[in-house]
């Protein structure tokens, strides 16, 4: 058979959960119904952080960033979930389907990194509490914030190009509902193991070292919240850092467990019920976590409501 690579097709077949017709109409339910949450609750905490003065933060400058990059990481890939949902035209073309993975794969990276700076803030405000409004200053914040973006997108170019120079021999359903790299791999017509290595290492950099840093600033968050000798303090300290760290523990979890164990490991349908979990249910989650925990987010919430209800 004569091998043929992606940019020989018009389009690709998202397989998703078409086996399992009985589910579709449930997933379409619920997932419009945390799509809209998703949309609500990121947007929420963004007008938050522009409106309320108090919210002029580095802080909530990077949570800002994170509720925009859940925001569009969600938007790149639930409503065209939802219309192969409903529909039984279940394709995306070829130019959709890249896009789609560059764009989800290069959020999905600077999310990492992005958490990876924000743990480096907690790390500077609870442990260099004095010096914080001078390390964090607006023009440090903002480079770094671009440098996620810059880092996280970069990955993501080298792992479109990489996946899509696959020859995949005229195959074209994809047993997923989104445009992925692993499924991309069981396509491939050819031995993978030299690309696997090299999309292992490439998630090893984007995984795994803001991960190793994330750790050191809690580490050391720790042994400082440790030497405060009141428990009031240790409590507001702990406070401070458990939104970001409950965010941190579902976004990695499920990361690592999708793309850094070994394929032969790799059950499709987990891998695809893992993928809605990071997919929708954490840009869901995370501004809950953020506004639930967080007594300046709901005390801004009443405020901008208050004055809402005052000037009518």
């Amino acid at each position: 058979m004569e091998q043929k690579n992606g940019s020989s097709l018009t389009g690709f077949v998202l397989l998703a959960f078409s086996d399992r017709p009985q589910l579709e109409l449930v997933l379409f339910v619920v997932l419009l119904i945390f799509y809209i949450f998703a949309l609500l609750g990121n947007t929420t905490i963004i007008a938050l952080s522009h409106l309320d003065p108090h919210l002029h933060t580095p802080m909530y400058f990077f949570l800002s960033n994170l509720s925009f990059l859940d925001l569009c990481y969600t938007t790149s890939i639930v409503p065209q979930f939802l219309v192969n949902l409903r529909g039984t035209d279940k394709s995306i073309s070829f130019a959709g389907c890249v896009v789609q993975l560059f764009i989800s794969l290069g959020l999905g990276g600077t999310e990492c990194v992005l958490l990876g700076v924000m743990a480096f803030d907690r790390y500077v405000a609870v442990c260099r509490p004095l010096y914080y409004t001078v390390i964090m200053h607006p023009r440090l914040c903002a480079l770094m914030a671009s440098a996620s973006w810059f880092i996280g997108f970069a990955n993501s170019l080298l792992q479109t190009v990489f996946t899509f120079l696959l020859p995949i021999c005229g195959r074209n359903k994809l047993d997923h509902f989104f445009c992925e790299v692993p499924a991309f791999l069981k396509l491939a017509c050819i031995d993978t193991s030299m690309i696997q290595s090299e999309m292992f290492f490439l998630g090893v950099f984007i995984l795994l070292i803001p991960v190793t840093s994330i750790m050191f600033s809690y580490c050391q968050i720790v042994r400082a919240i440790l030497r405060i000798k009141s428990a009031a303090g240790q409590t507001k300290a702990f406070g401070t850092c458990g939104s970001h760290l409950t965010v941190v523990t579902l976004f990695y979890g499920t990361a690592i467990y999708a793309y850094l164990q070994p394929s032969n490991n790799y059950s499709q349908d987990q891998g695809k019920f893992i993928a809605l979990f990071y997919t929708i249910v954490t840009p869901m989650i995370n501004p809950l976590i953020y506004t639930l925990r967080n007594k300046d987010v709901k005390g801004a919430m009443r405020k901008v409501l208050w004055k809402d209800y005052d000037s009518r």
